[in-house]
């Protein structure tokens, strides 16, 4: 699957933007999570690719873009998902994000709404504050210290150390635990690292998520929103998206029965099911700035009015 649709690289603001690209048609963007790179929606991608065009990335700090010393923020993730959009030749689109990405997809929508035509959010982060403890050992002080002994590279070469390591954290076997040890066995490169920290301690601390857009889901009552989320989910459970559909007004929800962390990873097919179902039966959003205007007057709690939206369940 990789070598049909190829990693490709662009320079942005000097640095190395690893990306993959397929398809014709209203363009895509899947944004992946932490530890994660877009190796984990090529099955997406290529399901999507006959009737769109897919654009994800390799965010900065992961798999095969650079890892700098910068800012790692949700802000900047989602400046830079706005350039590499530019440079691209793209203009609008439909978010697609998947945990850390979900919250930059938030992000994005927020920074740029002009550039946001729908808004998909799986397993998201930025919705609520329980997240799994491992994430929240990782703002631990001095954690930066303590991680290149737990994950040094005859436990990554080792494979299986990793896993059952992830297992008494309560990963379970399948798709959580493959890409979870995969993405766990990517620290043991210094850089990879530092960018996570980095990264999780922008969105994280003892008490889990620091960063929440609950105070702003208002603002996306005129753009399309689909929520998915496994319902077995055990890095952010899926209370999070219910609690969200509630709160966006005229969204969507789709729970897969049985599914963890990783939809993409657990069922593809199905997920690319949901996204062209949601895409082919909603309107692009078109910004107002002066519906902005008067949304942001009002504020969230005459816009948090509608009622709870019908939730679908995947067998």
């Amino acid at each position: 699957m990789s070598d049909e649709i190829p990693i490709q690289h662009v320079q942005l603001h000097g640095h190395r933007v690893g990306y993959r690209i397929a398809g014709e048609g209203p363009l895509v963007v899947l944004i992946h999570g932490i530890t994660s790179r877009s190796d984990v929606w090529l099955d997406v991608i290529a399901s999507l690719s006959d009737r769109y065009t897919v654009v994800a990335p390799d965010l900065l700090g992961h798999g095969r873009s650079a890892k700098p010393r910068g800012d790692y923020s949700l802000g900047a993730y989602a400046s830079g998902g706005r350039d590499l959009l530019g440079v691209l030749g793209f203009e609008r689109g439909t978010i697609v994000g998947h945990s850390l990405g979900g919250g930059i997809a938030l992000q994005f929508a927020y920074q740029f709404p002009e550039y946001t035509e729908r808004l998909v959010l799986v397993s998201s982060g930025g919705l609520g504050t329980e997240v799994h403890p491992l994430l929240r050992a990782g703002a631990l002080p001095g954690s930066e210290l303590v991680m290149p002994l737990i994950a040094p590279s005859w436990a990554v070469r080792a494979g299986a150390a990793v896993a059952e390591f992830l297992k008494r954290f309560g990963v379970q076997a399948g798709p959580d635990l493959a890409e979870a040890a995969r993405g766990y066995a990517s620290l043991a490169d210094r850089d990879t690292r530092a960018a996570f920290l980095h990264t999780l301690r922008a969105v994280i601390d003892l008490e889990g998520q620091r960063v929440s857009a609950a105070d702003r889901l208002y603002l996306a009552e005129r753009v399309p929103t689909l929520l998915i989320w496994g319902t077995e989910d055990p890095i952010i459970p899926v209370e999070h998206g219910r609690t969200a559909a509630e709160r966006i007004p005229g969204s969507r929800l789709v729970e897969l029965a049985g599914a963890g962390h990783w939809p993409q990873l657990d069922d593809p097919t199905r997920l690319a099911s949901e996204l062209t179902r949601f895409i082919e039966t909603t309107e692009p959003h078109e910004f107002d700035i002066d519906h902005m205007r008067e949304m942001l007057r009002r504020g969230p709690a005459a816009g948090a009015t509608a009622t709870r939206p019908a939730r679908g369940t995947a067998g």
